[in-house]
């Protein structure tokens, strides 16, 4: 084959592979809840 074939053979089939890869999840950041002393009681 000449070159010229290989070279469009190997872009093409670069180009599939990118064309059938899956996007990466995008992250979720999530804030924590802000911690609350519990309340204390006392008999006396």
């Amino acid at each position: 084959m000449s070159n010229t074939i290989k070279i469009t053979l190997g872009l093409g089939l670069a180009a599939f592979a990118a064309g059938c890869s899956q996007p990466e999840p995008e992250p979720v950041y999530v804030e924590p809840a802000p911690i609350v002393a519990e309340p204390t009681y006392s008999k006396y």
